[in-house]
């Protein structure tokens, strides 16, 4: 199989294309990636030399770098490129709207125009918003609160039209919170990992009780490998772990594994459109046999570890002796 993977230099895309190289021999990926703050090199050493593997820079809005890698003969697009920063996206809309609607676009008109067998539109669960009873089903109206969520949405959309107009193969992961090694610390859980080793505050939005169900990045790797082989086409794939957790609940467990003080965790100014909880019914995907191979806690320490053990790869960036980690319109 020849796979082009967009945005394979993140967090998510760096452990898929890991995934895929380790457990199908038979793979060829080409990684296209803009190589922004967040796609970074460093995430893919350990396969850089592989033959199987070819990275090319650039960036999914340019549809010639589309075209030149697409045209070369692509079974399959599994398309993790986009902005993903909801913080990022209440100050800077615009550069979201570029790659998560009209990147995802270009990707579909290449896949269109060379017959690529299937194409993976890979989303989240912030386009369904907030739900504060049960779980959100694939079938279930779009309600995203965010210039980042509704970004996503554009994108699932316009996948889901390219199925029904011209009969593309599309089928599309939408996933809870994904946590794991080389995420880029401005999310979660590594932001309060790399503030804790270094004694900073830990920032909590609000009262800190907001609630996320997270999934460890290597079952969500294995959740989207299995809805790109087996998945029906046109179909929606909500892809979740069970493990809900309030912010806060998170933040003392990073805390307590590393033998740090409560008081360091701050509570600040809730953001704009803060969604309080979200949550999937995943029953979809367990009918095509998926189910989580990790607990969250052991997953959790897991992860901790891995940042304290890995200096190498998060040390660049930090700036003036500690980690730069602030919001972009609130400095703490």
């Amino acid at each position: 199989m020849r796979m082009l993977v967009t945005g394979g230099a993140g967090f998510i895309g760096s452990n898929f294309i890991r995934h895929e190289l380790s457990t199908h021999s038979d793979t060829e990926i080409f990684n296209l990636d803009k190589l922004t703050y967040s796609g970074r090199l460093e995430n893919l050493r350990d396969v850089e030399k592989d033959s199987r593997y070819r990275f090319v820079q650039g960036d999914i809005q340019d549809r010639t770098v589309v075209e030149k890698i697409v045209e070369k003969g692509i079974d399959v697009i599994v398309n993790f490129a986009a902005e993903t920063h909801v913080d990022r996206s209440i100050v800077e809309a615009g550069a979201f709207v570029l790659t998560d609607v009209y990147g995802t676009y270009n990707l579909l008109v290449a896949a269109r125009n060379h017959d690529v067998h299937r194409f993976v539109q890979v989303s989240t669960d912030e386009i369904y918003g907030n739900i504060e009873k049960g779980s959100f089903k694939e079938t279930d109206p779009l309600n995203p609160s965010s210039p980042y969520s509704a970004s996503k949405a554009g994108g699932d959309l316009i996948a889901k039209a390219f199925h029904a107009t011209y009969g593309l193969n599309v089928v599309i992961s939408r996933s809870s919170n994904n946590f794991g090694p080389y995420q880029y610390p401005e999310k979660l859980i590594p932001k309060l990992i790399l503030r804790a080793l270094h004694d900073r505050p830990l920032p909590l939005y609000g009262d800190g009780r907001q609630v996320r169900d997270w999934i460890y990045v290597e079952d969500n790797c294995e959740a989207i490998d299995m809805i790109m082989r087996r998945g029906d086409s046109g179909k929606i794939y909500n892809v979740a772990s069970g493990n809900e957790r309030t912010n806060l609940e998170v933040a003392e467990f990073i805390l307590k594994a590393l033998d740090k003080p409560k008081s360091l965790i701050q509570f600040v100014p809730d953001r704009p459109g803060h969604d309080r909880r979200y949550s999937l019914d995943a029953g979809k995907i367990r009918g095509l046999g998926w189910k989580p191979k990790h607990r969250f806690e052991g997953a959790l320490k897991k992860t901790i570890e891995w940042y304290t053990n890995n200096k190498w790869w998060w040390h660049p960036l930090l700036k003036d002796g500690f980690v730069q980690l602030d919001t972009p319109w609130m400095k703490q």
